[in-house]
């Protein structure tokens, strides 16, 4: 049986399909227990407080908030490195590239804002206009994957470069708009500290220990000085190189060489290795270091952790809306975010994309028709993680609306996803 050959892109785009059916898992668990016999011990389970206090420091948070903001962080540090790599060398590293993805990022965040803004009539549900701007790409790219071939590769890029252009986004609405009562000098701590480990790493010295302590220091000054920790997450992906220490030739060279040594000294019947066998591991274990880029090494290492562990834990933590608690349902507002995620995009995205095009403002490739634009406009609307992260920083103030503004994303993300779906399916059933 021969094993299907695949692209690094396409083992990308499976990895995150496999997360977004991970992610519907999690949501599931999620509704039935927090409407279940055993919502207490959901609550509970949430609830539950960690960490340590002294009379000098004090950083004690129920689990609920370490998920949001330190488990939130590792998978905006990956977003970073993936922002960094697409950035460098990737589908936004020219103008021409980035037009595209661009263009449809732009409709996707402009539209659902002023709709949400059109549509909102309580003053104290304003602040969550952030909502329905951001795309989820675990969701999206499982609801491509499920359509199988009918979907070109390059939709499929287009959507992860849109998505990630949208995060860009999303990050500056969050740090701008949805932090709280600064404190400017631990600020710049923080900034400086990260500063000086970007310069460190890049022209100096790149030690990953190095900069996981101070990414460490950065969450906590981050955290103290008002500004959300996550933030932390993503500017210290810029600390990691993406240059490799030797090059292709090189390695090649010294590999041959080690090859040799390790042939020369190996003994297949000796259970332990001599001094001079672990000094030829060592050194291989070294040239394989130095020929890895450490940006590709970390985000390769990340993938599995935050698309298997960290994206469903976070929507078994968030997604559990209690539709018989004491709070009642604030159904102008779940209308609403309903409405900006699946007429908001679709309209946003496929309208400013489609105008580009005839305009020959940017270009599409061959394999991308308008009927793709217009289905994968519908999909961006599956605004789950991202969506909920945001509604949890933008209703602090307000909580009483964050299950409203749950349910508006659960219905608004599954409406367009199941219209985008459709007509994908439909456009790759034509000849």
């Amino acid at each position: 049986m021969t094993k299907k050959l695949l692209t690094p892109f396409q083992k990308f785009v499976q990895l995150e399909s496999f997360s977004g059916i991970l992610l519907a898992i999690a949501t599931v668990i999620a509704l039935i227990w927090a409407n279940s016999a055993y919502s207490e011990g959901y609550e509970a389970f949430l609830n539950f407080q960690i960490g340590f206090e002294s009379d000098f420091f004090s950083l004690k948070k129920p689990l609920i908030l370490w998920i949001n903001d330190g488990f939130m962080a590792i998978f905006f540090f990956l977003i970073g490195l993936e922002i960094k790599r697409e950035v460098l060398v990737g589908e936004l590293n020219t103008v021409k590239k980035a037009l595209f993805p661009f263009f449809g990022a732009l409709g996707g965040m402009s539209i659902p804002v002023l709709l949400f803004f059109i549509l909102n009539n309580n003053p104290s549900t304003e602040s969550g206009w952030g909502i329905p701007m951001a795309t989820d790409i675990a969701f999206s790219l499982a609801i491509l994957k499920v359509l199988g071939k009918r979907v070109p590769l390059a939709l499929k890029v287009f959507l992860t470069a849109f998505a990630i252009v949208d995060d860009i986004g999303a990050v500056l609405v969050i740090a701008v708009f949805y932090s709280y009562s600064l404190q400017l000098d631990l600020l710049l701590y923080a900034l400086l500290l990260i500063g000086g480990a970007i310069l460190f790493s890049l022209k100096v010295y790149y030690s990953r220990f190095i900069n996981i302590f101070v990414a460490i220091i950065a969450w906590v000054l981050f955290l103290k000085a008002g500004i959300h920790p996550t933030l932390a997450g993503i500017l210290m992906a810029f600390a990691v190189p993406m240059h490799r220490k030797i090059k292709g030739s090189g390695f090649i060279e010294e590999l041959k060489i080690l090859t040799r040594r390790i042939s020369a000294d190996a003994n297949p019947e000796a259970t332990l290795l001599t001094k001079r066998q672990i000094e030829n591991i060592d050194q291989l274990e070294d040239l394989t270091e130095k020929y890895q880029s450490p940006l590709q090494h970390r985000e390769n290492t990340l993938h599995d952790w935050v698309a298997y562990f960290i994206i469903p834990v976070f929507a078994l933590a968030n997604a559990g809306v209690a539709l018989s608690s004491d709070v009642p349902i604030e159904w102008a507002l779940v209308m609403n975010l309903s409405i900006c995620l699946v007429l908001g995009n679709s309209i946003g995205i496929s309208g400013i994309v489609l105008t580009a095009l005839k305009l020959n403002i940017v270009t599409a490739p061959v394999s991308i028709k308008k009927i793709h634009i217009v289905g994968v406009s519908f999909i961006a609307g599956v605004g789950f993680t991202m969506s909920i992260f945001i509604a949890t920083l933008a209703f602090i103030e307000n909580p009483e609306y964050i299950d409203s503004a749950k349910v508006g994303i659960l219905i608004g993300s599954l409406i367009s996803g199941a219209i985008g779906a459709t007509i994908l399916y439909i456009a790759g059933s034509k000849p």
